[in-house]
């Protein structure tokens, strides 16, 4: 393993701002994983932390294949989560809004520029991704639907579920979207949270990396050796599927499923109570038959806003 510095800006008043990456072997760009691009994805790093310190002993023990190169970024906004702000501390820009980057533009579009320059060669990309919304998700495999898309891999991980994104204008901006258009295999793994860590969930995106990866050669050996569960068969959809259940009125959000949880149509899932008083003033209910994919986590909620997500019963 070698620990290099991917991008650098000088400070004349404080340390340098830099994003660090570890590279595993050498030769062909095989594989490249970067974990937070946000500074509240706390998940997403330790996952991704988790993934290097088994890479390490993976190299160690010499079952990583000869030839191909593995990088892995854990971080691409340090200053963010140093401070523990979402988007880019001083003009609250968000960097996986900013590809491919623009090298004379603000700063998170130089660092995007910086970054891409570096990983858009590799032949694969993996993204330890949030979503725009709070809450917990089914752990999944994302895919943005640019006509790029390889459905085929995306299968390889063999975590329960694949959805294809339907992009909108400003998706034209993400790693994942860009790392298509450069003709790479780009794939996004959302865990069950972002701001909280959760072991079993990391777990499971590390061991579908593993399985991605003895699908595409970069393993010596089975990785049941390694103690990795063999997988499941994902189920495909588009994101358009899912099912949003919002409420009429704004208060204090009590959920009564879990986010996994099957439901049937016309089944209580919340109640939105009245900040002030305590009483219950709306029930909200399942509209179909089907899982519950997401689900907000937040106790304060809004008119209108989408607090659970269903994907139909297929």
């Amino acid at each position: 393993m070698r620990k290099e510095t991917i991008y650098k800006i000088p400070s004349l008043f404080r340390d340098d701002f830099r994003v660090e990456g570890y590279r595993f072997g050498t030769g062909k760009k095989a594989l490249c994983i970067v974990g937070s691009t946000r500074g509240n994805e706390y998940q997403q790093v330790y996952t991704c932390s988790q993934l290097v310190k088994r890479l390490k002993q993976l190299e160690k023990e010499g079952k990583l294949e000869e030839g191909k190169e593995i990088l892995v970024i854990p971080c691409l906004n340090p200053c963010s989560m140093n401070i523990g702000k979402r988007f880019w501390p001083t003009d609250n820009t968000d960097i996986n809004r900013m590809f491919p980057g623009y090298n004379l533009g603000e700063t998170t579009q130089r660092i995007a520029a910086g970054v891409f320059d570096e990983i858009s060669v590799y032949e694969n990309g993996i993204q330890f991704a949030s979503f725009y919304m709070p809450g917990r998700f089914c752990p999944h495999v994302r895919i943005m639907k640019t006509g790029y898309e390889n459905v085929k891999k995306a299968r390889q991980f063999g975590l329960p579920y694949i959805v294809l994104k339907v992009p909108k204008p400003y998706d034209t901006t993400t790693l994942n979207y860009n790392w298509q258009i450069w003709k790479t295999d780009a794939f996004s793994l959302y865990t069950t949270t972002t701001e909280n860590i959760e072991e079993e969930s990391a777990q499971m995106m590390i061991d579908g990396i593993l399985r991605f990866m003895e699908a595409n050669d970069l393993l010596k050996e089975d990785v049941s050796a390694e103690g990795v569960f063999p997988g499941m068969e994902s189920r495909v959809f588009s994101d358009r599927e899912l099912v949003s259940v919002r409420p009429m009125k704004s208060g204090i959000y009590k959920s009564m499923t879990n986010v996994g949880e099957r439901v049937r149509q016309g089944q209580k899932l919340a109640y939105i109570l009245d900040a002030c008083e305590g009483e219950i003033i709306e029930e909200l209910t399942a509209t179909v038959d089907g899982v519950i994919f997401h689900e907000n986590d937040k106790p304060m909620v809004y008119a209108n806003t989408a607090l659970i997500k269903i994907l139909p019963q297929g």
